[in-house]
């Protein structure tokens, strides 16, 4: 596909773009079995005039380039990524609204599972530099994410620091995930802040520019046996207690 296209495998994952957006769709692909499960969406196709077709399973993973495909495939616009600008971190902490922060994150697979719980916990921006070591939402993330990534919008700032920074102008808790030496104390979060999870790179962690800016650091506490957690859990562990209800 050109890169202006994402390829959604799974039917969470495209029935999640249907209810979000059904005009992205440019064609849709599935087996006989899920074709049952979508008569709305195939009506709607035809009256648009848009490719979809029942097929064979080899088809499927063609289309795909994947046996994990779901039994249904479709073709969608790609996501723009944009950076936001002064006047947008000022509506987040105005409505109190929780941020994720991903410090070159650069796996696909952690950032489709990273968005798939930040869905889930509501929460609707995440923040991830432009740059080539930083994952970005393609088909890989968005088939982990299961339809996660339509309930969350990406952000690419020019300069992430000085964005973070500015959240924390803006009264934003900002709580960086440290692998070792940050006390395990959520508690003494100010009461009402909105608050931005900082998460680093899988190796490397935090780069030492967005560590300053973080109003607090925190240390998922284990025996010790393994030195860290995966990026993606320790982002679930962490929303969890953060944004749980």
């Amino acid at each position: 596909m050109n890169a202006k296209t994402v390829t959604l495998c799974g039917l969470a994952a495209v029935q999640a773009r249907w209810e979000t957006n059904p005009d992205s769709f440019r064609r849709l692909f599935f087996d006989a079995a899920t074709g049952r499960k979508i008569g709305a969406i195939s009506k709607a196709l035809a009256a648009a005039k848009k490719i979809y077709r029942c097929v064979e399973a080899e088809e499927l993973q063609r289309v795909a380039g994947s046996v994990h495909h779901g039994g249904i495939v479709a073709i969608v616009m790609a996501p723009q990524l944009q950076a936001p600008v002064r006047s947008d971190p000022e509506a987040w902490a105005a409505a109190k609204e929780s941020v994720l922060v991903l410090d070159r994150v650069g796996n696909s697979h952690n950032l489709g599972a990273i968005a798939r719980t930040a869905a889930f916990y509501g929460i609707k921006h995440i923040i991830i530099p432009d740059t080539e070591d930083a994952a970005k939402p393609n088909d890989a993330a968005f088939r982990v994410a299961e339809g996660g990534l339509e309930y969350v919008r990406i952000w690419t700032p020019r300069d992430m620091v000085a964005l973070v920074r500015d959240m924390a102008r803006l009264g934003y808790e900002i709580v960086g995930a440290a692998t070792r030496g940050g006390p395990d104390a959520l508690k003494e979060l100010r009461s009402g802040a909105p608050v931005a999870l900082v998460m680093g790179n899988e190796e490397r962690g935090l780069s030492p520019a967005l560590e300053r800016v973080c109003t607090r650091l925190v240390t998922i506490q284990g025996t010790g046996h393994v030195e860290s957690l995966n990026v993606s859990v320790a982002g679930a562990i962490l929303m969890d207690r953060l944004f749980g209800r």
